[in-house]
């Protein structure tokens, strides 16, 4: 079925003479439609499928990306994964290949070396330890900064006392190794800072602690033995009381000395065999386990 599309008017404004009114254009002309045959799609131009709308004028240009002029074998580098960037205003070198880099700052020539430090925690301790490869600047400021904290945090416990000195003395190695390094090359981080020495640090004054302990011990040994160990014309005293006696040895000369041993029986406290020794006033007897012994005394006149 085919339908006539409607006609515009001949003369829609009615009253205006020929030739005045709206241009002709204003109404679309319609047109039929060409009749087809099965099979076949209209007019087209060559390489143009159904469907396809055609466009005149002049064709599409992409402009011509502007790309960076290298030399030829050589290709922009590109940081790595984890590497940072190189700060602004810092010369920054690369490695040889097959040489060693400092783990902090990336600097080289570098050294292999395990950094150490103690912590006393009374009952508990820590064991710490920091490893390389370390440049002379990154290692110089690890062993100064473990060994100073060392100094303040390694000596609480009966145990830490005897292992921190160990392990600070463990740490001249590495410093040697270090100092033995030619100034390093810069990296892409930022080295250490060294700081001060050791011995312009108020931690050295920590060492005082060990020696003091030290030095009370030897003192106390030199004045004072335990009874086992006397002899006879040696002088004692007793610290402690009649019921629970605790007899040390002093020097003679002492004023401390109360009684002269005038006579030792070993592997016996019968005190009724001191009769037996000339001047003997008191006893003083001792069994701990399998040692005992009786020793024979006289006043200190």
């Amino acid at each position: 079925m085919t339908t006539s599309p409607p006609q515009p008017p001949q003369n829609p404004y009615q009253g205006q003479p020929a030739g005045y009114g709206p241009p002709p254009q204003q109404f679309p002309q319609y047109t039929q439609p060409e009749q087809q045959q099965p099979g076949q799609y209209p007019s087209q131009q060559p390489g143009q499928y159904p469907g396809q709308q055609q466009y005149h004028g002049q064709p599409y240009q992409q402009a011509p990306q502007q790309q960076a002029q290298f030399p030829p074998g050589q290709y922009p580098t590109q940081p790595q994964f984890g590497q940072s960037f190189p700060q602004q205003g810092a010369q920054q070198s690369f490695a040889p290949q097959g040489q060693l880099t400092c783990r902090f700052c990336g600097g080289y020539p570098a050294a292999e070396a395990t950094v150490r430090g103690h912590q006393g925690l009374i009952i508990l301790m820590r064991f710490l330890k920091l490893q390389g490869p370390f440049c002379r600047t990154c290692g110089i400021a690890s062993v100064r900064d473990m060994t100073s904290k060392s100094l303040w945090q390694g000596w609480w416990g009966v145990g830490s006392s005897i292992i921190n000195p160990i392990t600070m003395l463990m740490n001249i190695g590495p410093m040697q190794k270090f100092k033995n390094l030619p100034e390093p090359q810069p990296g892409p981080g930022r080295p250490m800072d060294p700081g001060k020495p050791l011995f312009q640090r108020p931690a050295i004054l920590m060492l005082l602690v060990p020696i003091a302990v030290i030095a009370l011990i030897v003192f106390t040994n030199l004045n004072s033995t335990e009874a086992n160990d006397a002899t006879v014309g040696a002088c004692v005293v007793n610290k402690g009381t009649s019921p629970n006696p605790d007899v040390k040895v002093v020097d003679c000369t002492s004023s401390d000395a109360e009684y002269k041993i005038v006579g030792k029986i070993d592997d016996s406290t019968d005190d009724s065999q001191c009769d037996q020794f000339e001047g003997a006033e008191a006893s003083y007897v001792y069994q701990h386990r399998s040692t005992k012994y009786t020793l024979c005394l006289t006043p200190v006149k």
